[in-house]
């Protein structure tokens, strides 16, 4: 239950960072970003990522467009504004940061 617990929030606290990548490749369909995510076993379902990019809208990081669909009604397209680049940015560092400061402790926490 302990590791459980853990291992959902870590999942959770780069869940926001995973999506503003996928998305800064270009404009991307909600789906689509559910797929990366999947791929890259970060699971999430429609419940979970709506509400995030919500947030990531009302924050100024994604704008969206509607799109004609072909078989079906429009579809809603994310795409990262200039907020939300430099937000990855910064982000994109502290990852990098997080990492090295983790694999240090690792590391000299390893039994000798």
């Amino acid at each position: 239950m302990i590791v459980e617990n853990t291992q959902i929030q870590m999942r959770k606290g780069i869940l926001e960072y995973c999506i503003l990548s996928i998305i800064s490749k270009g404009e991307i369909y909600a789906s689509d970003i559910i797929a990366e995510l999947k791929k890259a076993k970060l699971l999430v379902v429609e419940g979970t990522l709506y509400p995030l990019l919500t947030r990531l809208k009302n924050n100024g990081l994604l704008s969206y467009q509607w799109v004609e669909s072909n078989s079906g009604p429009p579809r809603k397209y994310y795409l990262l504004t200039p907020s939300g680049r430099e937000v990855l940015l910064q982000l994109d560092t502290t990852w990098q940061e997080l990492a090295y400061a983790v694999n240090i402790s690792i590391q000299n926490n390893q039994p000798k």
